[in-house]
């Protein structure tokens, strides 16, 4: 693939614009950032909050503490923080520099002003709006399809911004696994070192923060202390550990992945974890994580953003892709790794952002790993048992049909159940 093709453009961006910072869980760090955008259209005193959210944003923000905020969980909690001491302008690093009169002005605000959630009942899996109100105006935001996606801003009757899209389907890309493959053999290394090597400093730096401290569940130092050090394992428990980390709240930013921070990391730290092992080049550590990060937006293109199917399945399987071509894997051998990995995780739920999800990805890592090895050994899932299909192609889309379409009720029936308890 040359630089001068369209294709070659194309995937260049679309890793300068998934590859992105974020502190904290991206669900309540969108809630904060519209929150944020809302006061700032606003202009004075907020006196009430009322909050619009699809069932997976709710979902996914019911049980993972939001960064400053003294481990406070919750929805009406992000949307507080954010108007307390959020910053808009940086998005997705919203609540980074709060500070701590901020976080006591949250408290109080916790308790005296009336806050209100309601759920969105609709198409869109991503989907949030926050108004507030003041003594004499009000002010809304809506976000939608991606976590920093403003489709409407509006001021009393005044719609102040609006894109056309406002109805559109989940945001999706139109990639290829051959063109990912070959994208990945020619990428000038300069295109791409910049936002790689930022994807590597910034989540290592959390995976290495949740390996010292332990947080949440401690996924990784159990791992580590279970089953050894082997590289399989530090791959894994490197993972594992960032994750751990972010959902308890660590304030470290992390460079995200099909908008989501867990993803980021799973698709990166596993594949940094085998390039220090083989003592692999900078260069072929690039090419790799250019492969992992592409296969993993590569099924989200069919799955969509949010649903009731694991993302950390799509990131594992990522991440083992990127493994394959460290370890001398070419064309053939990284689709039939994803396949086999896909085969064996594909059924992970997702039921919010939490600690367990640390243990998931350590699962879906390990069945990347796996779906190599077997490949490796001269065995694989063929075509036609269970969900395989017969190209990679078809096993992607089918995974798709099953995510989006097949596991709309059962979505339902886990935020029902989360809600409820």
């Amino acid at each position: 693939m040359r630089k001068e093709d369209s294709v070659y453009q194309y995937y260049l961006d679309i890793l300068k614009k998934e590859l992105v910072p974020a502190m904290g869980c991206t669900e309540p760090i969108a809630i904060a950032y519209a929150a944020a955008l809302a006061r700032k259209v606003l202009g004075e005193d907020v006196v009430s909050v009322d909050v619009y959210a699809s069932g997976n944003i709710i979902k996914n923000v019911k049980s993972v503490v939001v960064p400053n905020t003294n481990g406070k969980k919750g929805i009406l909690v992000a949307a507080a923080i954010g108007i307390c001491g959020g910053n808009s302008d940086k998005e997705l690093e919203v609540i980074a520099n709060v500070k701590k009169e901020d976080i006591l002005k949250m408290e109080k605000f916790l308790e005296n002003t009336e806050m209100n959630l309601h759920r969105i009942h609709g198409g869109c899996t991503l989907e949030l709006t926050v108004e507030v109100s003041g003594i004499n105006h009000r002010a809304k935001v809506h976000i939608r399809n991606t976590h920093a996606n403003v489709v409407l801003v509006a001021k009393d009757d005044s719609i102040l911004y609006q894109k056309d899209d406002l109805v559109q389907i989940e945001e999706g890309y139109s990639l290829q696994m051959k063109h990912i493959y070959d994208f990945a053999q020619s990428v000038d290394i300069d295109d791409v070192k910049e936002v790689l090597q930022r994807q590597i400093d910034y989540n290592y730096a959390i995976a290495k923060e949740g390996l010292e401290k332990g947080y949440g569940a401690s996924i990784a130092n159990v791992l580590l202390h279970t089953y050894g050090d082997r590289v399989e394992i530090k791959a894994r428990a490197l993972a594992a550990a960032g994750s751990d980390a972010r959902m308890s709240g660590c304030e470290l930013p992390v460079i995200i992945n099909s908008g989501s921070g867990n993803q980021g990391i799973t698709a990166s730290m596993p594949v940094y974890a085998y390039a220090k092992e083989l003592h692999s080049s900078d260069e072929e550590l690039y090419r790799a994580l250019v492969i992992s990060n592409l296969t993993t937006l590569y099924q989200k293109q069919f799955i969509g953003r949010l649903s009731a199917y694991c993302g950390a399945v799509s990131a594992g399987a990522g991440a083992g892709a990127g493994i394959t071509y460290l370890l001398g894997g070419d064309y053939e051998h990284i689709c039939h790794t994803l396949v086999n990995a896909l085969a064996i995780t594909s059924g992970i739920l997702c039921d919010g952002a939490k600690p367990s999800c640390a243990a998931k990805i350590a699962s879906s890592v390990d069945a990347g790993i796996l779906g190599y090895a077997m490949f490796k050994e001269g065995k694989q899932f063929c075509s036609g048992e269970g969900i395989v299909g017969d190209s990679i192609e078809k096993t992607m889309k089918g995974i798709g049909q099953i995510a989006r379409d097949g596991m709309k009720e059962c979505d339902d029936e886990i935020i029902r159940l989360m809600i409820n308890s």
